[in-house]
């Protein structure tokens, strides 16, 4: 047994970017949904291609999405993070029971997901586009308050901004 204090870490529970244990996945499974989020960004679906294509950059309507993402045990297609919405778009392969499980398990999350279907995407992007603008200007943001932990005082950008002057004398 170790001398040194249990700091409350487990390997099966890890913290994930400020989201308490994770979700409640192991290390491992956690792992596995990241490089499987990769293997899928690297090869996309041609539908997913065509709507990245106009969700990259900010391009609609300055909102950031990710591709790709991962929440809990799920890989979404496409994430906006700011106004907590996913994007799927749907193949043949899709198996509706699992895809509403899944719908509710996020929406409990706080998520609001909106499918489109491969054939709309490939037929009429313009639509998907003004849908998605449309509910992106209903929805609210996450985080319209201050961060909850700022910086220190001395410390961020007021320390950054102090060494950059030294720095130019």
């Amino acid at each position: 047994m170790s001398d040194l204090p249990d700091k409350g870490w487990r390997p099966e529970a890890p913290p994930l970017q400020g989201r308490g244990l994770g979700w409640g996945l192991s290390a491992g499974r956690i792992d596995q949904l990241q490089e499987r989020a990769g293997n899928m960004r690297r090869n996309p679906t041609e539908p997913e291609k065509r709507l990245w294509r106009h969700l990259s950059n900010s391009q609609l309507g300055g909102h950031k999405f990710r591709r790709q993402a991962v929440i809990g045990p799920y890989i979404t297609d496409f994430l906006c993070a700011q106004r907590a919405l996913v994007v799927e778009v749907d193949g043949d392969t899709h198996d509706p029971v699992a895809d509403d499980r899944r719908d509710a398990w996020l929406g409990a999350r706080g998520f609001r997901v909106v499918r489109f279907s491969n054939a709309d995407v490939i037929g009429n992007v313009e639509s998907v586009l003004t849908a998605l603008g449309t509910i992106l200007a209903g929805a609210p943001d996450r985080w319209h308050s201050p961060h909850p932990n700022p910086s220190p005082e001395g410390e961020g950008l007021a320390v950054l901004d102090a060494a950059a002057l030294n720095n130019r004398i």
